[in-house]
């Protein structure tokens, strides 16, 4: 098993994430078999209970971990399926330490950062690199170099590096080299500084990866080099794409990255085989038609908190050779500022995401609404097929007060109310119904078609569902249960008989979106959209 480091200095937001992604979609591409992970120095145990605001999507994995967006990246660029132990975070670690010292396995012994912290997180790293079967492990560090909280990940790297030994192991640093625009050039000194940073702890890079707005020139490559005690060949330049992040691994490779790595690693794979990805990213780039989507939704302003959604429009747009133009609705603004057919009116289809609490709720609904009465296509997930449930409630089956007990506890017509299994739940941090659970389709039925499957297995991330109460009553009226639970006690899927293409689910098929496999849902949809007269 070979591992490989990667960490990221001057500046946070560089891209660290999307570099290991690449660089694994190119190792993977050499016939290499490849696990990611992500460290990261937050005591959070789990950034499931964080605001958007502070840490944009949660992804949530098969096996139920809520887990950082990188991950997101990980599974999107490569074959990975990841899970728990992918994810490893400082409250996870001390959270452990702690454990063990109340039951006594330190036998008496002072517990520390060294060597008690810094033992955990190489046993985790370990665990990762062994339980995956693959060739190589690629791990993020979280956090820029320097961050207090990220220090013993740094040391635990430092001694991993050692016990490994030259070959097995290695340290990538992802840099800014910014372009000051008074002078006239690029600027290397803060490179050299962040890589002085971890040479004062005992780290030195094997590859700097560079960040930049300019391409690097020779005198450029050669000061990082020197400075950063790296051949110039390791000095690989990462400029801001053009037009998507899926050009990176091509333009990492023309740079030579997966080349220097594999010398690096004492690795003899097959040259990489990246025409399909090309293919792929000459559809996003050159699409020959194009198709507006508005996405309502209530963080619309944080480009990372619908990440996987808008990933997986531009997954399934590729496959229709489609670009796809976002038109971002926040909700608040429908409930307040000309309605619906102001910010609506125009586009080939709707897009109500998920998310929490009651802001904004009404802008959704009217969204649904929208959709439903034009018969513009339409796709829920999670809290927007709950919406949609509301809405039909409402104006379809006369219910006026219907809504969801999230938001009013006392609406006389619940059709969206806690599961009977979260009603003596009062903790908050990995507790929803988290996970990849099974759905089965009912047959002659729109999901049906699209899967092509009688049963699924989707992820969630949820503790309202359908109340099956109000079930025979709306579909009398039109709205068709496509997809349950095995045992038909939960409502999965939910489509409109009458509607050209009106879909919502309690699942999020957003987190099984793959550049070369779109989701049925989200291809389905873009498909719709294609053939909708807007």
């Amino acid at each position: 098993m070979k591992t490989i480091f990667v960490t990221g200095g001057v500046v946070s937001s560089l891209g660290k994430g999307l570099a290991a992604a690449s660089l694994g979609t190119l190792l993977e591409s050499r016939g290499l078999r490849v696990t990611m992970g992500k460290l990261d120095p937050y005591l959070n145990v789990d950034p499931g209970t964080m605001s958007p605001y502070q840490h944009g999507e949660v992804y949530v994995l098969d096996d139920g971990a809520e887990t950082d967006l990188d991950l997101g990246h990980y599974e999107r660029f490569t074959g990975c399926v990841l899970g728990r132990r992918n994810n490893l975070t400082s409250g996870q670690v001390y959270e452990n330490v702690l454990a063990r010292e109340r039951r006594g396995d330190y036998l008496g012994k002072t517990v520390q950062v060294i060597p008690h912290v810094t033992d955990e997180i190489k046993s985790r790293i370990r665990e990762l690199a062994t339980k995956s079967g693959a060739d190589v492990a690629i791990i993020e560090i979280g956090g820029t170099t320097g961050d207090i909280e990220g220090l013993p990940f740094l040391e635990s790297i430092r001694q991993y590096l050692l016990e490994a030994g030259e070959g097995n192991a290695m340290l990538i640093h992802v840099t800014l080299v910014p372009f000051i625009k008074a002078a006239g050039e690029l600027k290397t000194k803060p490179t050299q500084q962040s890589v002085a940073k971890l040479r004062e702890i005992g780290l030195q890079p094997k590859i700097v990866i560079a960040r930049t707005e300019c391409p690097l020139d020779e005198d450029v490559r050669e000061k990082l080099s020197l400075f950063c005690n790296v051949p110039k060949r390791a000095v690989i330049e990462a400029r801001d794409v053009a037009h998507t992040i899926y050009e990176l691994p091509l333009m990492l490779q023309q740079e030579g990255l997966d080349t220097v790595v594999c010398q690096a690693l004492q690795l003899e794979p097959a040259p990489a085989q990246m025409e399909d990805w090309a293919k792929f990213v000459e559809r996003v780039v050159r699409p020959r038609k194009r198709v507006r989507i508005a996405v309502v939704g209530k963080y619309i302003e944080l480009q990372d908190a619908y990440k996987s959604i808008y990933e997986s429009l531009t997954h399934a747009g590729a496959a229709h050779d489609c670009g796809v133009d976002l038109v971002l609705v926040d909700a608040e603004g429908l409930e307040a500022d000309g309605g619906p057919e102001k910010h609506l009116r125009g586009v080939a289809g709707i897009l109500v995401p998920g998310g929490f609490g009651d802001r904004g709720i009404e802008g959704k609904i009217a969204a649904a609404r929208y959709a439903r009465e034009t018969g513009t296509p339409y796709l829920g997930i999670c809290l927007g097929m709950q919406v949609a449930v509301v809405e039909f409630a409402r104006h379809a089956c006369g219910h006026a007060k219907a809504d969801s007990t999230e938001f009013d506890p006392e609406t006389p017509d619940p059709v969206i109310y806690l599961m009977e299994g979260q009603k003596d739940v009062t903790a908050k941090g990995a507790t929803m119904r988290l996970g990849s659970y099974p759905c089965a389709l009912r047959k002659n039925t729109m999901a049906h078609q699209l899967y092509g499957l009688s049963e699924i297995n989707e992820r969630h991330r949820h503790r309202y569902e359908f109340n099956m109460k109000y079930r025979d009553e709306m579909e009398k009226q039109g709205l068709v249960i496509s997809g349950t639970s095995p045992d038909g006690t939960l409502a999965e899927v939910i489509e409109l008989r009458s509607h050209p293409w009106f879909i919502a689910c309690q699942f999020h098929p957003e987190f099984r979106s793959r550049p070369r496999a779109p989701h049925p849902l989200f291809k389905g949809f873009i498909a719709a959209a294609l053939g909708h007269v807007a």
